[in-house]
């Protein structure tokens, strides 16, 4: 009798439409975090290569309780967990063990520090207080500053299915975007009329200029979407972000094969640039070249930070391509990366 009576009170107390239980309007609101502090900022921001810290700061310290913090990884609908502590050791688990520490500043702090920053470390993080029946959570998103560019394979477009795009994109020094990276890139002018694929499986294309053979005159500029396709079946481009590079890119000057531009990089103690390495120079050393110039991938391309008439007379700055020419042509330099 008891059980049913506890049971009977707590679906009141659970039921929306209960009126016993509502709150008066205009009342102040429960505080939903007893033990932790409400983050000052849903998201940080940061570089490759840099050293990142997501804030979890705890107002008291409850007796038995473990911190936890996890990455959350939507593709599988589950969390990863990266380390877990009870205010006096702490463990490591999984692929970020070697590059995450406690902050541990004082003796509430249970923020999470990252090193060396990589390309697959963005996304949301949840920081949970495990403490019986009182476990709550905060989360942040940790956002990489980088470039997003549309990538299609010599043999032309339309020929990546989702894991080949996937691989593409990190032969290139870069990963898949996501479609937040996508967006913000559009919001800042990316104009693209083939449609790729993203991190999370859906396939878009941003479009600034309405156009007759990007989906017509009269639909709005925008993000426009294919939506979720076959991963296996379905075939498209790639759009790949990157971000701050370890090291740096250079030109070398010269009529080269593709073959003497790999030699002429050797000679100097580098590679040939990869293409993501060339639009994260562009993109955060600010690298300007009128000159064309080999690629990792074969692919002849040159970036423009500062538009001129005799440099492809595009008035936007970008990277420019001349495609996939053969690679015997002796015509042009070569970008050669050499790492930090």
């Amino acid at each position: 009798l008891r059980l049913l009576l506890l049971s009977s009170l707590w679906l009141l107390a659970a039921s929306p439409t209960s009126s016993t239980f509502q709150r008066p309007t205009g009342s102040p609101a429960t505080p939903r975090l007893q033990y932790l502090l409400e983050p000052l900022h849903g998201a940080v921001h940061t570089q490759r290569g840099a050293t990142a810290t997501l804030p979890c700061v705890l107002r008291a310290l409850p007796r038995n309780y473990r911190v936890k913090w996890s990455k959350v990884e939507p593709a599988n609908y589950g969390e990863s967990v990266i380390i877990i502590t009870n205010g006096l050791s702490h463990k490591n688990y999984g692929p970020l063990s070697p590059r995450v520490r406690l902050r541990h500043s004082h003796r509430y702090d249970a923020s999470l520090t990252i090193t060396d920053v990589a390309l697959e470390d963005e996304g949301r993080y949840r920081c949970q207080l495990v403490n019986g029946l009182e476990d709550e959570s905060v989360s942040l998103t940790l956002h990489l500053e980088g470039v997003v560019f549309p990538y299609q394979p010599s043999n032309g477009r339309y020929k990546f299915n989702y894991h080949e795009a996937k691989r593409a994109c990190e032969q290139q020094d870069a990963r898949l975007a996501t479609y937040q990276q996508l967006y913000k890139a559009w919001t800042e002018g990316l104009d693209w009329c083939n449609a790729g694929w993203v991190l999370d499986g859906t396939v878009h294309y941003p479009i600034i200029n309405s156009r007759e053979p990007c989906g017509g005159r009269l639909l709005l500029p925008g993000v426009r979407t294919y939506g979720a396709r076959d991963k296996q079946r379905d075939r498209f481009d790639a759009f790949c972000f990157t971000s701050a590079l370890q090291g740096e890119v250079y030109f070398i000057r010269g009529h080269l094969s593709f073959k003497e531009a790999g030699q002429a990089c050797r000679n100097h103690g580098a590679t040939v640039a990869k293409v993501g390495q060339l639009y994260a120079a562009w993109k955060f050393s600010g690298l300007d070249r009128c000159d064309g110039g080999w690629l990792a991938d074969g692919s002849v391309r040159y970036p423009i930070t500062a538009p001129r008439q005799r440099c492809g007379g595009v008035p936007e700055p970008g990277v420019r391509s001349f495609g996939f020419p053969s690679k015997e042509q002796r015509t042009y330099g070569t970008y050669c990366f050499a790492g930090a």
